[in-house]
């Protein structure tokens, strides 16, 4: 995503028939920010699609494998409720969890199911990141002119452009994103030895549409929370920048990037945690849970787990969200002006 710094106002000072008119600092810092702007602009555009795919691809699953420990743990606690019993759940802890991990799994066993993960995420995140700079242009293109610059129609601009980006991604790869979390879900005695056998077991044992379980709550997730992550990154990043603009470029993606993540997962979790769990429906041959939809999850859950049973693994999700979504954003933007500078050298 192209840096967008904040337009501070600027003011040009009353001048004497002498000397002409004079731009005060405020105009100057106008004008240097418009500059920025335009840079950065340029850089978007001579990156080309190939190398906005492969920023996109490599940021994506390189912040995942930093931080597949925790996803691991997120989701071990999301379906816990499903199998569990309900008075036990009481007495998990990340700390016990992961103890459990080392000394039943191993070590590498926080790592169960990374292999899906890169594959899922290398084309999600190209596609996340690519589709969300075209649809922006998209938008822009409709609005004209007269749609640029302002803050409250960036913001919906950047929502907007997020969300759709969100859905395009999530459809285009979730057969992934399904065996990943299956693969990542399993204990002892795994069912699914490896990508390969999840697929073919899957369709063989639930049919090619198994492959699509759950993907309407994906949908609900992914659009606003990709939404909810672009559109306040873009709104703090625009912000420091405006304030601070000699801040590293670096440092001011994972600040930001860190922050939305929080912002996004703490809004879209409960819909997060009902799509694991319908992603698991009869997996391994047990028996179905819940066979009422997205809304009677939601209400099953609540009854029998209370509220804080939808925020089931909230905690490692927070742990998880801060490293990965800045790492993601950070990288994004590094190999970004990387491909720029070596384009611009050839």
């Amino acid at each position: 995503m192209e840096a967008r710094v904040g337009v501070v106002e600027g003011r040009q000072r009353a001048s004497n028939s002498a000397q002409g008119g004079v731009v005060d600092g405020g105009a100057r810092k106008f004008l240097q920010q418009q500059s920025q702007a335009k840079q950065s602009l340029n850089q978007q555009s001579q990156i080309g699609t190939v190398n906005q795919l492969l920023a996109g691809g490599i940021a994506g699953a390189f912040g995942k494998t930093c931080t597949a420990p925790l996803a691991r743990l997120t989701i071990l606690f999301q379906v816990q409720g499903m199998h569990s019993d309900i008075a036990a759940l009481s007495k998990a802890s990340i700390w016990h969890e992961a103890s459990r991990i080392i000394n039943e799994e191993g070590f590498k066993a926080f790592w169960r199911g990374n292999l899906i993960t890169i594959a899922h995420r290398l084309p999600y995140s190209a596609v996340s990141f690519y589709a969300y700079e075209r649809y922006k242009t998209l938008l822009h293109s409709l609005g004209g002119e007269n749609f640029r610059g302002n803050a409250s129609t960036d913001m919906c601009v950047h929502f907007l452009a997020g969300g759709m980006a969100g859905l395009t991604a999530a459809s285009a790869t979730y057969p992934l994103d399904l065996v990943r979390t299956r693969l990542a879900a399993q204990r002892n005695a795994p069912y699914y030895r490896g990508i390969g056998h999840a697929f073919h077991t899957i369709c063989r044992e639930e049919g090619f549409w198994g492959l699509y379980k759950g993907l309407g709550a994906t949908l609900l997730v992914v659009g606003p929370s990709i939404a909810i992550s672009f559109s306040v990154y873009e709104a703090l990043r625009s912000f420091w920048q405006s304030q601070r603009p000699n801040d590293s470029t670096v440092m001011v993606s994972l600040a930001c990037g860190s922050l939305s993540g929080i912002a996004s997962s703490t809004a879209t979790f409960p819909l997060d945690l009902v799509r694991r769990r319908l992603q698991l429906e009869g997996a391994g041959g047990l028996a179905r849970i819940y066979n009422t939809g997205l809304l009677g999850t939601l209400s099953h859950i609540t009854r029998t787990e209370g509220l804080r049973g939808l925020y089931r693994g909230i905690m490692p999700e927070y742990y998880k969200v801060v490293p990965s979504v800045g790492i993601v954003f950070m990288t994004y933007e590094t190999l970004k002006m990387l491909f720029a500078r070596i384009q611009s050298s050839d």
